[in-house]
């Protein structure tokens, strides 16, 4: 099963098929760009690759001193997915079989995952910022047999839940060298086994096991197969042909840094491996390290979520203020702002496109201000896929001008990723974009969201009531996001069903608008828009460190700590105005009356973040039961 891709070719996408009633856009569809894959799985990618372009870069792993990046060729990643699957069988595991990966994003993740489909067996992502409870509770659900962490810590961590866990018969630890023991273990097994056992899988066949972070109660694990990630990837591929098909001589490649645990970062890994774009891994996130990584990588794209690119504005913000350029900085801001909307209108006819005058404030201050963001983000990087949240129609603006090209994405881990996402050359900022060609997206009376289309799960993996639990018997999966479709078909969310607040006066309130809006601020880590049965909408707002340190810098006054300055009048008549621009955002019964900062940030360690950074509505309101009552206090 070869690729579908070609590297000069360019896709015509087909228009959207919309539908209205009483002149609102109600249902919106785009037709698949790629055939539906009727044969074969996941497992053939690394040999098919293999075959067609044996000597060709698909990887980069740092290498062992930690300096520079060594590539691995199509045909050596296919041997070493071999040799790791037959020690897999060797171990005596049988198709069907569920193996759990519990790492942060390194290469060895991603090579036991092709390794394990090869030997017909089902990876269960487990983050390893997952608690020893939630980890039991995942290798326990899906019947795990093995389990792969990447550190003796995590294992020595598990240790004690083994008699918890009868199903779990092997423990293997990257850094002991274990998959290297494996490939050992599995000399004997001939070639032929796992060619076997490849056969034995077709696109409906169950290829993994992704649990979702839970926000509302125990994490329920999605049954994806195979064909979803074909249908998903494939179509995403061909779509964004900019982004995978680079016009340049510098052929395409990212650094995923995002985790391989979540579907967004699992799905492009498979993407890049499909379509043969060098593919590298980033295990830590702590800024230094990651931009020290993104320097010696040098990515021509990214995958990110809405606060990373957030942070890395406000970083730039901060420097140049600290340089006594703060004012330049943000007429560069505004600018590129101006410029990414220009192009956007022209794009669309809308507006004939930047004026000479917009063209060159921006060239002017393209090397003063541009190009150290693009540099930060390791000087290549043209195209950033970002999901998780919506982005804001300012930053996406911005970065557009700044010569970053975003393309915003909405999905759930029930729909492989990505079901909605910005189409090139035709961006509509403020949005998640068209549906991916093969889905539809339908608007509920009540506002939700639905969907529909092949990369859509088989449903819920429930051991107890024969494996699968159908969860879109009709084929439209609810999706408990609220949205909108524009005249165009362009998909916006509004909040989440059950976060949708209700005031005591009867007002409906979607948090998130607010929420994101105040997230952005440089001073800001989170917020939390309380008003559920209340008489007004108030806010949980939290600081971020860095922020923090650099505002008191520059004031002339020593760093201290957040939970120092929480109360301080200065930085309450800053959060204040913050507050009042983002009630600019709604209207008065929704707008923010009254906030408080907490002295403590939301963390995932605590309980008050899932892994992919969503807030955890009830343990926050729990925690910091206090000061909520404080707010309403008369």
């Amino acid at each position: 099963m070869s690729s579908p891709y070609s590297s000069d070719s360019v896709p015509l996408l087909p228009e959207p098929e919309i539908k209205r009633l009483d002149g609102v856009v109600r249902e919106v569809a785009v037709p698949p760009i790629v055939g539906r894959v009727t044969h074969g799985s996941l497992a053939d990618i690394p040999f098919d690759n293999a075959a067609a372009a044996p000597l060709e870069p698909v990887l980069s792993r740092k290498a062992p001193d930690g300096e520079g990046w060594r590539d691995v060729s199509a045909a050596e990643f296919a041997d070493q997915v071999l040799a790791v699957a037959k020690g897999l069988i060797a171990e005596g595991l049988v198709p069907g079989d569920r193996i759990a990966i519990m790492a942060r994003t390194t290469y060895e993740w991603t090579l036991l995952d092709f390794a394990a489909w090869a030997a017909g067996l089902v990876t269960v992502p487990v983050y390893p910022t997952s608690s020893v409870f939630q980890t039991r509770w995942i290798l326990q659900d899906s019947g795990a047999v093995a389990l792969a962490v990447e550190n003796v810590g995590q294992a020595a961590a598990l240790g004690p839940e083994r008699d918890h866990l009868p199903d779990l018969r092997h423990m293997w630890v990257f850094e002991k060298g274990h998959l290297e023991r494996l490939a050992e273990l599995g000399r004997e097994v001939p070639d032929q086994e796992v060619a076997v056992r490849r056969g034995m899988l077709g696109p409906d066949t169950l290829a993994t096991l992704i649990y979702t972070s839970g926000t509302t109660g125990r994490p329920k694990g999605c049954v994806l197969s195979h064909g979803n990630f074909f249908a998903e990837v494939d179509n995403a591929v061909e779509l964004l042909h900019p982004v995978f098909r680079s016009r340049t001589q510098e052929p395409a490649s990212t650094l995923l840094f995002l985790p391989l645990s979540h579907v967004f970062g699992r799905m492009v890994a498979v993407a890049c491996l499909r379509a043969r774009v060098k593919l590298g891994h980033a295990p830590g996130l702590g800024t230094e390290e990651l931009l020290a990584d993104l320097a010696s990588f040098r990515p021509t794209f990214l995958l990110a979520i809405p606060y990373v690119l957030e942070k890395v504005f406000n970083t730039a913000r901060a420097t140049a203020e600290r340089m006594g350029r703060g004012p330049s900085f943000d007429r560069a801001a505004r600018i590129a702002q101006k410029y990414g909307e220009a192009v956007e209108a022209g794009q669309h006819g809308t507006g004939p496109g930047p004026s000479r005058s917009l063209r060159a404030a921006r060239a002017l201050y393209d090397p003063l201000v541009y190009r150290r963001i693009r540099s930060a983000l390791g000087g290549r990087v043209r195209h950033v896929i970002c999901g998780g949240s919506p982005l804001g129609r300012r930053l996406a603006a911005f970065y557009a001008g700044a010569g970053i090209e975003i393309f915003e994405g909405y999905g759930l881990t029930e729909t492989t990723a990505a079901a909605t996402v910005t189409p090139p050359q035709k961006p509509r900022l403020g949005t998640v974009g068209l549906p991916l060609p093969g889905t539809r997206v339908r608007i509920a009376a009540d506002g939700e969201v639905l969907l529909c289309g092949a990369q859509v799960f088989r449903g819920y993996w429930d051991p107890h009531a024969g494996g699968v639990v159908d969860a879109a018997p009709d084929g439209w999966l609810a999706t408990g996001d609220i949205g909108e479709l524009d005249d165009g078909g362009y998909l916006a969310i509004t909040g989440r069903k059950k976060e949708i607040l209700i005031t005591a006066g009867g007002k409906n309130v979607a948090p998130a608008p607010l929420q994101d809006f105040l997230r952005s601020h440089p001073l800001v880590s989170q917020c939390m828009v309380l008003g559920d049965r209340r008489p007004f909408v108030s806010a949980l707002l939290t600081l971020d460190p860095e922020g923090i340190t650099h505002w008191r810098r520059m004031n002339g006054k020593h760093p201290v700590s957040p939970e120092l300055v929480a109360d301080e009048p200065e930085l309450l008549a800053i959060l204040q105005r913050a507050v009042d621009e983002a009630n600019r955002l709604v209207s008065r019964p929704e707008s923010i009356r009254r906030f408080t900062v907490l002295p403590v940030d939301f963390t995932e360690e605590a309980g008050h973040l899932t892994p992919s950074m969503k807030l955890r509505r009830a343990a926050i309101e729990k925690d910091f039961g206090r000061e909520i009552e404080a707010l309403y206090a008369v």
